[in-house]
């Protein structure tokens, strides 16, 4: 597991030694980001469900101008903090579930310009989850949600729109945009 792209390219960041942490493979995390290429510098960025960290360390190393990290695991936690620590990178590591974290984010007045949402494939949250940014209004107007999920799930992205969507094997990347 390594940094694809930026000014962190090609470094390495600790491997995930827990079961419950399904990192996105270095090839599906680059086609992520050459997708968000023109969006990603100068942007802020939510890394919901942050596992290891890797998807949003990669916004950092891109340009992202802040990234903050949400899991509710203090090991996916630990985990963040470490791989930060080791590239000499500062961010906002909060513990907790999605749902608190999104209240939280409203009640600062925050918005991201990506929200990074790879849950667990079988939490069933997705749904709620999409909801939950829409009445908090977390994204901003312009923003974009990369959803990460097997490929035989199927459920209602709304109230958002597909922009586009890709399989890479086992897992599909559907890109969400506000239904403005």
């Amino acid at each position: 597991m390594r940094v694809t792209a930026g000014k962190f390219k090609g470094r390495n960041l600790i491997e995930n030694k827990y079961a419950h942490i399904r990192p996105t493979a270095d090839v599906v995390k680059q086609a992520i980001f050459n997708k968000l290429n023109f969006i990603i510098e100068n942007s802020v960025v939510l890394d919901l469900f942050a596992g290891t960290g890797a998807l949003g360390i990669e916004a950092l190393s891109r340009g992202a101008k802040e990234v903050l990290f949400v899991d509710k695991d203090f090991r996916s936690v630990a985990l963040v903090k470490q791989n930060l620590f080791a590239l000499g990178e500062t961010a906002e590591v909060i513990r907790g579930d999605y749902l608190n974290a999104i209240k939280f984010f409203k009640s600062q007045n925050k918005k991201f310009d990506v929200i990074l949402l790879d849950p667990p494939y079988r939490s069933g949250v997705y749904e709620d989850c999409l909801k939950a940014i829409s009445s908090y209004d977390i994204l901003s107007n312009e923003g974009i949600i990369v959803c990460e999920q097997d490929k035989k799930l199927n459920f209602d992205f709304s109230p958002f729109v597909v922009e586009s969507e890709k399989i890479y094997g086992i897992k599909k990347v559907v890109y969400l945009k506000k239904n403005i």
